[in-house]
């Protein structure tokens, strides 16, 4: 066991909804996970008290693992002051950084906590993540529409000690992330402000500017959903060194699913790889297989990584059908039978396809018949609409893969080797970790020669070895002494249990916070020199902070209702054209049909919200035209201080002593 001296670190990212997942997620192999706090979470509605998150934060760093809590909603002025207290509450929690958006945060007066730029910070291009990476970021999450390609030239633009985070799976946002305000236009539930609604996963009819319906109640706008397992090695090679998993409003099967799997591919490459090591301590070993297509997901993309693609669209259904299992042999009056490799359960999830319709029922008992197995359903079979021989069965509920992960489903263990020998006055144990972490307990004991001599060194490292309920696993024992004495067991439980809490105080001690990057001087120049709306500046605070590094011209957030007219609502590198195979570049080419194709606007509709589409084929982007709703465009801006004057608990204010 060695020091990580020259080799890279490679963090995998988990998300958590509460400290309890937060705990599975680092249990199953996760580097860092990453939680909402109290307030000005980017999910509305995953909020943790700052005891929960303290308490997440003592677990993690047993095994040198981080915990990041997302601070990353743009604010409002009357807001900034609950910020700044957050960020210090946060800081005397033990929270290893912040995942911020909002500017406005680096120039109010901050703890020295380390600070990660959000993925709403919109950072696509190599001068916008080096400017952040110049004021003050140590860690960057990039734009998820970045191709391999793209994300190497962002690493080669920053410094050397800057992290570069990447999304490797779970639900895609169809825009640039920070670059979407459909959901306030339309509600006046600001995404950049945690509350989205959603408008994306909505059916839309597409109409073409003559009127005509090229599409007809699809979800043009709903995305497959992301996963990175087969790019991971390209991935390390274009310099990504933390790998993050969506999904802070996700169960904990998800949690312990998604991040299960890809600890097992990233340690398979460390494995081959040793320039690269684990971000964290310990190896996990799971008590179950696991299997990302086994929990809900819209159908897998690898979005833009190699390219674009024309399959990224998860049009006509966001339900999850999951895994096929076998084809109908034979239908009776109670039940059908249907060959299947894979076991069946009672309880199991079965769907069909019929007129382009998923049909699900639920498995009520299932019989093995050698290869066949017989489904008796909850639903009577008159119900079961076009069930018949040679249709395909699939299964998206896995009752017993289920059930595996309602229980115990992995186990964390720090690998730990042990001397023991004789003092002058008793016997000792060193421990020492896979951090070279070093700890001794000693013993004295009157020494009385072993009974049986043969025998002693083994009985010795059996009562030593017993580590059960502890974070650590026994490896080599070396036995010093100049004979084979007698050790009872009282004395080496006494050793090993003492030997054991010295080292988990001693792991403690040696963990290092990160401390927050100093900003470069004079102050770096922001790549722009004017900022529109989309900058989302929502505070004086913000304004100040662009305004020190250069810009003149700055234009509110969306959230300022400054916005009145058709503005792009959306900006998504996702295209409608180009997945319906009507993009003027795919036409290029195609006889009879060059330099006829014109990228003219089409419209969504869905009800009475119409939508532009505008395409911007130059940068090959789509641009979702529209307007702020008159109700929403008078109403106050957001903002959490309370206008209305019903009578509220005040929140208790944790007890920390002034500056």
């Amino acid at each position: 066991m060695s020091a990580h001296h020259s080799s890279q670190p490679l963090e995998l990212l988990a998300p958590a909804k509460t400290s309890a997942i937060g705990r599975e997620a680092i249990l199953h192999g996760a580097d860092a996970v990453y939680i909402g706090g109290p307030a000005f979470g980017a999910r509305d509605k995953a909020g943790n008290s700052l005891a929960d998150i303290a308490g997440l934060v003592e677990y993690a760093h047993r095994f040198h693992a981080r915990i990041y809590v997302t601070l990353n909603t743009i604010l409002h002025d009357a807001e900034l002051d609950a910020a700044r207290k957050l960020a210090y509450d946060c800081y005397d929690a033990g929270v290893d950084a912040l995942i911020v958006q909002d500017m406005g945060m680096l120039e109010l007066d901050l703890p020295p906590i380390d600070l990660h730029a959000s993925t709403q910070c919109d950072i696509r291009t190599p001068e916008k993540a080096r400017f952040l990476a110049d004021v003050g970021f140590s860690q960057i999450v990039l734009a998820r529409e970045l191709t391999i390609q793209e994300i190497a030239k962002v690493r080669a633009a920053v410094p050397a000690d800057t992290v570069i985070e990447h999304f490797i799976h779970g639900a895609l946002c169809v825009a640039y992330s920070g670059q979407c305000n459909i959901s306030h236009a339309h509600t006046g539930r600001s995404a950049n402000r945690g509350d989205c609604s959603q408008a994306c996963r909505l059916p839309y009819t597409l109409q073409d500017a003559q009127g005509g319906v090229v599409a007809f109640e699809k979800h043009l706008l709903s995305v497959k959903d992301n996963n990175q397992s087969g790019n991971l090695g390209a991935l390390i090679d274009a310099g990504v060194r933390s790998f993050k998993i969506e999904g802070r409003y996700k169960e904990a099967a998800y949690v312990k699913n998604i991040t299960g799997h890809y600890r097992q591919l990233l340690d398979g490459i460390m494995n081959e790889r040793p320039e690269l090591h684990a971000a964290s301590s310990g190896k996990t070993k799971l008590l179950f297989t696991p299997d990302p297509d086994k929990t809900f997901h819209r159908g897998a993309t690898d979005y833009f990584s190699n390219g674009r693609k024309a399959d990224i669209g998860a049009f006509d259904t966001p339900t999850f059908v999951g895994l096929e299992l076998g084809a109908v042999t034979q239908v009776g009056d109670k039940w059908f039978e249907m060959e299947s490799n894979e076991d069946l359960s009672n309880s199991d999830g079965l769907n069909y396809l019929h007129k382009r319709e998923v049909i699900g029922l639920q498995a009520n008992v299932v019989e093995r018949k050698g290869k066949v197995w017989r489904v008796y359903p909850n639903e009577p079979m008159h119900a079961l609409h076009g069930l018949r021989p040679g249709l395909a069965i699939s299964r998206n509920r896995d009752h017993a893969w289920e059930q595996a992960l309602t229980k115990k489903s992995a186990e964390r263990r720090i690998g730990v080797d042990a001397v023991f020998a004789e003092t002058a006055d008793g016997f000792s144990l060193a421990l020492r970790d896979e951090d070279s972490i070093t700890v001794t307990s000693c013993a004295s004991f009157e020494k009385q020669p072993a009974q049986h001599p043969a025998e002693a060194e083994d009985s010795v490292r059996e009562h030593l070895a017993r580590f059960g309920n502890t974070d650590f696993e026994f490896g080599k024992l070396t036995v010093n002494w100049t004979q084979p004495w007698f050790v009872p067991s009282s004395l080496a439980n006494k050793l090993r249990r003492d030997a054991v809490e010295k080292l988990e105080a001693a792991r403690l001690g040696a963990y290092v916070r990160p401390l927050r990057k100093a900003a470069v001087e004079p102050p770096a120049r922001y790549p722009e020199e004017s900022l529109s709306f989309l900058a989302n500046v929502y505070n004086s605070a913000a304004r100040a902070f662009y305004a020190k590094h250069g810009v003149k011209l700055i234009e509110a957030a969306y959230e300022a209702h400054e916005e009145a007219g058709e503005v792009p609502l959306m900006i998504t590198r996702h295209c409608i054209r180009y997945s319906l195979s009507l993009c003027p570049k795919q036409a290029k080419g195609v006889i009879g049909v060059q330099g006829q194709v014109r990228a003219e606007p089409m419209t969504l509709i869905n009800g009475s919200e119409h939508l532009t589409l505008q395409f911007d084929c130059r940068n090959c982007e789509m641009h979702v035209m529209g307007k702020m709703k008159k109700h929403i465009l008078k109403a106050a801006p957001p903002s959490t201080v309370p206008i209305t004057f019903h009578p509220r608990q005040p929140e208790r204010q944790s007890k920390r002593p002034l500056a």
